[in-house]
Parts: structure tokens; sequence; C-alpha cells
């Protein structure tokens, strides 16, 4: 896992770095102004025209270093400083100090909104992680300039005006990429800062790694090392019987193919037995389907009404396509009353839950639930903005004792101990009809196998994402639906062995 650390702890992790190898903090700023180059180089060649804008602090520092180095590489640079009250630190005045033969101009005051329409990449190093309040004065000024021009803007570490780790508020740089160094930032990951980081990418400064393993952090990324990790191997002498007996309840006349696409990923991800517990309506359709599932009827024609639960099953999944009828209401009150090891909740389940509060109640320790944003909604209630939001999913997992993941772009996985886990897979064609029933089929075959719910979750989501990846490589997003997300599941699994 990527940990992702807040602005003190990236501070510290820096100190840490300088203080153990040992490295002179203007050093370890020329490590990281070199891996912003070399970015920087394998994208845009020297016909681009390059203004760089620098604070007074370390962030830039970063950007007049950054300026020598693009100089250097035959770029036509242009550094402007920003001098709004901000007392230049030691590494930002040496580093002024080796910048030779580059244009350089400061600002004070500012009244030509056209200052920098000649060129056409603007780099943003005003203000860093360490931003504590919003911007103001002159820098707010320069900031609604730079997003105003028409050139490619690029941030380094983190736009300014951006904080790190908390909702932001007044003037943000509009950023089409943010090359934050060793770190992603907490702001990266929620969607309402998209607008400001665009596409983020990390460089390797070089930080010392020791550092890492042992600070403490609730919020991590999940990386296809860790995605590794977790994935059991195999025996030669295993048989069906090894890997889980599921039981899915989906589908309702109109919407069995929620049911199917739930099936089809379960078996794909690995299931031993699965049986699928259909209305009347949807025996056939099923069996003919997914032939490598059992099925059972409801007793109604229709919609899901209950159903006795054997207790050899591993685990149940619910929701997808299920409709929510009155009678589907009493019949999942029954099996929770019945059935007590973990269930994938998802879909209609989710809606019965959040419309009929008490029965969250009886949802057993260590299951999963999957909403997306508005079923969250529903379930949590509203929030103010998306660190508020993240604050309300945590607090869910808690209290219901299970991991709830919500989904979406960077699907978050909250678990009941407040830990939360940002996946780091998936793309925007997955946003179609079914690819929440696929990841439903995932999870419950995963849950069924054996693996714990926090492991199960962390290892679903980045399956599903990936199978959507690589679907999307050969298909494109825009033609993407839920069937392709199926199809590539093996090639996902194949990745990860």
């Amino acid at each position: 896992m990527l940990k992702i650390l807040n602005s003190e702890q990236i501070r510290k992790h820096d100190q840490f770095t300088i203080r153990e190898e040992p490295i002179s903090s203007i050093d370890l700023m020329e490590r990281a102004s070199r891996a912003f180059v070399s970015w920087f180089l394998e994208r845009y060649d020297a016909t681009q025209k390059v203004g760089i804008i620098c604070g007074t602090g370390n962030n830039g520092g970063d950007g007049i270093a950054i300026a020598r180095l693009l100089h250097e590489w035959n770029y036509p640079v242009k550094v402007w400083i920003v001098r709004g009250g901000v007392k230049e630190s030691p590494d930002f005045t040496a580093n002024l100090k080796r910048l030779e033969k580059i244009s350089v101009e400061e600002i004070t005051t500012i009244a030509d909104s056209n200052l920098f329409s000649d060129r056409t990449i603007l780099i943003d190093a005003i203000f860093g992680s360490g931003l504590s309040r919003p911007v103001e004065g002159i820098y707010s000024t320069v900031i609604d300039f730079l997003n105003k021009s028409k050139a490619i803007k690029l941030a380094v570490d983190i736009p300014s005006g951006l904080l790190a780790d908390q909702h932001s508020v007044g003037m943000i740089f509009q950023a089409h990429h943010t090359i934050s160094f060793q770190h992603p930032k907490l702001a990266f990951i929620m969607p309402e800062n998209q607008a400001y980081v665009g596409e983020w990418h990390l460089v390797d400064i070089g930080l010392n790694k020791k550092f890492l393993k042992e600070v403490e952090s609730s919020y991590s990324l999940t990386t296809l090392k860790s995605a590794k990790r977790i994935l059991k191997p195999r025996s030669r002498f295993d048989h069906k019987g090894n890997y889980g007996h599921a039981l899915l309840i989906a589908g309702s006349t109109g919407k069995m193919g929620a049911s199917i696409l739930s099936a089809k990923a379960a078996m794909r991800a690995g299931l031993g037995l699965l049986t699928v517990h259909v209305p009347q309506s949807g025996y056939s359709i099923i069996q003919t389907a997914v032939p490598e599932a059992m099925a059972t009827i409801d007793q109604s024609a229709d919609y899901f009404s209950g159903r006795e639960v054997e207790d050899f099953y591993d685990t149940i999944g619910i929701g997808p396509g299920l409709g929510q009828a009155t009678e589907s209401v009493k019949g999942l009150e029954e099996i929770l009353q019945k059935f007590k090891k973990p269930y994938v909740i998802d879909a209609d389940a989710l809606n019965i839950l959040s419309a009929n509060p008490a029965l969250q109640k009886l949802i057993p320790a260590g299951s999963i639930l999957t909403p997306h944003p508005g079923e969250f909604e529903r379930l949590a209630g509203s929030w103010r903005n998306d660190f508020d939001r993240l604050e309300k999913l945590k607090e869910l997992a808690n209290r219901i004792q299970s991991v709830v993941i919500l989904k979406g772009a960077y699907s978050t996985i909250a678990t009941p101990d407040k830990k939360v886990f940002f996946n780091s897979t998936g793309n925007p064609g997955m946003a179609t009809g079914g690819s929440g029933d696929v990841l439903t089929g995932i999870l419950t075959s995963l849950l069924a196998q054996g693996y714990q719910s926090e492991q199960a979750a962390i290892l679903g989501v980045f399956l599903h994402g990936l199978a959507g990846d690589l679907a999307a490589r050969e298909k494109g997003q825009n033609s993407l639906i839920a069937g392709d997300i199926i199809d590539y599941v093996p090639n996902a699994f194949k990745k990860i062995v």
C-alpha cells in the first residue's frame, strides 16, 4: 500500500531524509527539481515557451531550480517571482543566486492580465503542501490570471491554494497536470478538486523509505504490488470445495441482466460453487445464461420474497436488480435474522436498508456494502464537501462494523477501524449500467473463498478496475459495457498472479 501522508508528515519525511541520508536541504531540493524536469522532458520539446511563477518559499525554490535546469536543456524560460510578504526561505535565496541568463521579473502589484500571454506552458511554484489557509492579495490575483491563460498549466508538487489534507476555499491554481514529489496528497483523491489537480503524477525524489515503514497513516492507495500480496496461491490438489459456495440473491422481472452479470463475475473471480436465487420468471434465463451456476426459484413470479438459507453457504451476495417490493423488504429482514455470516450488500438491498434503518442493526459484522454516491447519501445523509463525506463513510463503517465501499473514481474503502483505502484502477468507461453488479459478483466470490472482508474489498475493487482498464485499452472507454469487464477479469488476474 502507498501511504498517504498529511502535510506535517510530509515535512517530517523530508527532515528525516536530510538527517538520515544525510543530505543538505538544498541538495534534496535539487533532486526534486531534477525529477520534475525528467518528467517534463519526456513530454514537451524545447519549442515550448516556459513561464515559471514562483513564490519565495521552498516551492518557489523548486521553481527557480527547475528554471535553471530547463534553461540548460535550451528551453526558452522566463521566471516571475511573486512577492506578497512571504519571507524568503534559505533554499529559495540560494537557488536564486544560482540563476543566470534567465529573465526574472518580480511581481508586487499587478495590473496587466496579459502578463503571461506569450508563454505556451506555465509552471506554478508559488505555494507547496505546507499552505494552511486560503491565498489572498497579490497571490490570489496572480493565480486568477494564470487560470485564465490558455497555456498548458503544470503544478509543482501541489496546485497553489490547494490544501493538502482538508477542504479548500478561495483562489486555487487550475492545473492540467500536477507533478507531486514522492507522495500523493489526500486532496488529489477528492472529486471536488479535479478542476485544480488535473491528472496527477508521482515522481520519486529518493526520500528515506524507513520513515514510510514506521509512520502511521489512516489513508492508503492500493497498488499492483499490494494487490499481489493479498491474492492467495492455489494448490495442485485443491478442488471446488476449497473455493467456497456462495448464494447470490439477485434479479427481478425486467432486471435479470443484473443477476446474470453478478453470477458470471462471481464465477470468473474463482468461486468454487454458486447458487443463484431468482424469481420464477428468471429461472430459464439464469440457467441458460450462466450454466456454471445452480439456481433456486422464489415463490414469487417477479421478485424476491424470501428464502430458507442453508448453513453450508459461505456468504450471501444480495441486491443487484432485486427491486424494493414490500415482500422483498420482508424477505431481506428474514434472511438477515437467520444467516449470520458476512454478506455483500448492493443496489436495491442498500436502498431497503436506508428506507428501513432498523434493519441495519441486523447486518453481520464483516459484511461488505457497496453504495454509489446516491445510495451512500441515503444511508449516511448529505455532506458539506468531500472531506465531510469521507468522515461520514468512516463513521458508517464503524457503526455497522462492516466494510463500506463508496464506488466511483478512486473507489473508497472504509473499514470498521476507520482505515481508508483508495483504489488506483478503473476509468470513466466503467460508468455504465451493470458495472456495479459485476463488482458485487467479484466481491461475493472472494468473500466465499475465505478472504477477510477488508482483503476481499481491496482485492475485488482493484481487480474490477484493472479488468475495466484492460477492456478499455482494447475497446475504448466510450464503448465499454459491463460484460466487457467480466471478459477481462481473467487478464486482470494474470497481472497480479
